[in-house]
């Protein structure tokens, strides 16, 4: 399956049910942007980080090329006329060249090609652009793996900053949060009322008072890019 369908049918789920990001590594991620700076956002997903940046009302671009996420991206993102979607991969955005001050990657780094993406960052970028990754680490997730491959390769010498996030899932939320990993089954797959099964299991297990609770760590890596 090519990466941008891996997604295909979660999008409403991961809208839902996906943890945010802290308003400490916002507040961080915001020292690098100024009022007239433009920010791309680079495999936007659903909109959860976008969002955050949209809000401060900076001039963006939310670049997503699969079809069920960016029905959700433009829903989430309908309040902000300062962020302009854009249906296109990492690797070939469409954007102008030069014309971006910040590149942003929340919770994708790993999904694309580390050279071809580097060598857009360089092309859109302006003069030292900044590119940073965000990843919402859970215990023991797939998160953690991919977030320290993914960027291990991509950065050279990235300033990393973490921020703990404490996440609390009911049991409808950890179940919609447990379908919407791009390995997690969906609801026509044989195996997914097995899957839904081992969540509930999880959740009767270490629930307390009906919350589950994880505690994320965010991690904030940045570099600047010599165009």
């Amino acid at each position: 399956m090519n990466n941008t369908e891996k997604f295909s049918g979660k999008g409403a789920v991961y809208a839902q049910a996906r943890p945010s990001y802290p308003q400490a590594a916002i507040d961080y991620i915001c020292k690098f942007i100024t009022p007239d700076s433009v920010v791309a956002d680079i495999g936007a997903g659903t909109g959860k980080f976008t969002e955050l940046l949209a809000k401060r009302n900076y001039n963006m671009f939310a670049v997503e090329p699969n079809s069920d996420m960016h029905e959700q991206l433009e829903i989430t993102l309908k309040p902000f006329p300062n962020v302009k979607i854009i249906n296109s991969t990492a690797e070939a955005t469409t954007l102008p060249d030069n014309s971006v001050d910040l590149i942003t990657v929340a919770q994708a780094l790993h999904w694309f090609d580390p050279d071809k993406f580097r060598a857009e960052c360089r092309r859109i970028g302006k003069e030292n652009v900044r590119v940073i990754a965000i990843y919402n680490q859970t215990p023991g997730g797939s998160s953690v793996g991919h977030s320290k491959l993914s960027t291990d390769v991509f950065f050279e010498n990235p300033t990393i900053r973490e921020f703990p996030n404490s996440v609390f899932y009911t049991r409808e939320k950890w179940i919609q949060y447990m379908t919407s990993h791009s390995h997690d089954p969906l609801p026509t797959d044989p195996n997914y009322e097995t899957h839904i099964a081992e969540a509930n299991a999880i959740f009767d297990k270490e629930n307390e008072n009906g919350l589950l609770r994880r505690d994320v760590m965010t991690k904030v890596y940045s570099e600047d890019f010599e165009v």
